[in-house]
């Protein structure tokens, strides 16, 4: 589904949304890499704290919030989706990216993600793992798990996805704006491939790095986020 050349001019804004839980280590990096990102749009960062409990939110407190820096913060552990649902009711931006806040993806992927919405070509972009960009190996199960629930995910909604799972997607302001979300924790990804596909919205994939990170390390899904990703795509497939 190709944009017009009008709504490519008008997406000039980048609201760049972070959600985060228990990321006392990389929280402050990631701040820093995506300001240092490559981007000539204007942009607003969007920080959720989960409700952590390792010293992130206290970092942030020290944050000086600004016109292009809101901070939110959640009382309680809600889940990832739930952090994302907050950071869309404040984004402004005509194109919204989602940041994780460890350090597995690259900010200066950027110009490469926005590429396709900027020239007209596309309302949603994956930054695809699998495609070739440069990577640290990833857990074997992990890999494996990811490939079969974007197998599903191209068998139910008769898509050519690559990488699901990612954690690098990018629409318009008004794609993700006209999707009722309702997922809490790691099953907003299905849940936003499965709407995005049944509204015959085309995912554009692009090759991003990525730096894989071990549960020692902060590592958070879980084989069982698994079982939950499947019920996801099955559920969205019959229903909305």
């Amino acid at each position: 589904m190709r944009i017009s050349d009008r709504e490519a001019r008008q997406a000039t804004a980048l609201s760049i949304l972070i959600p985060c839980y228990n990321e006392k280590a990389t929280i402050e990096e990631i701040v820093r890499r995506v300001h240092a990102a490559p981007l000539d749009l204007p942009q607003e960062i969007i920080l959720v704290d989960d409700g952590s409990i390792d010293g992130t939110r206290e970092i942030l407190q020290r944050f000086n919030p600004t016109e292009g820096l809101k901070i939110i913060l959640h009382e309680r552990n809600l889940g990832k989706g739930a952090a994302i649902r907050s950071a869309l009711r404040e984004a402004r931006g005509d194109i919204i990216l989602i940041q994780d806040a460890d350090l597995e993806y690259d900010p200066r992927d950027y110009p490469a993600l926005l590429a396709p919405i900027l020239e007209g070509r596309a309302k949603v972009v994956y930054g695809s793992r699998f495609l070739g960009g440069p990577h640290m190996a990833m857990l074997f199960w992990h890999a494996l798990g990811n490939k079969l629930l974007t197998l599903i995910t191209n068998v139910l909604y008769d898509s050519v996805l690559s990488d699901m799972e990612t954690g690098y997607k990018v629409f318009l302001s008004e794609v993700i704006r006209d999707i009722p979300l309702r997922s809490r924790r790691f099953e907003f990804e299905p849940e936003i491939t499965a709407k995005v596909l049944k509204r015959g919205h085309r995912i554009y994939e692009v090759p991003i790095s990525y730096t894989g990170r071990e549960y020692s390390q902060g590592k958070k899904i879980t084989w069982r986020d698994g079982f939950i990703a499947l019920w996801t795509l099955l559920k969205y497939r019959f229903v909305d």
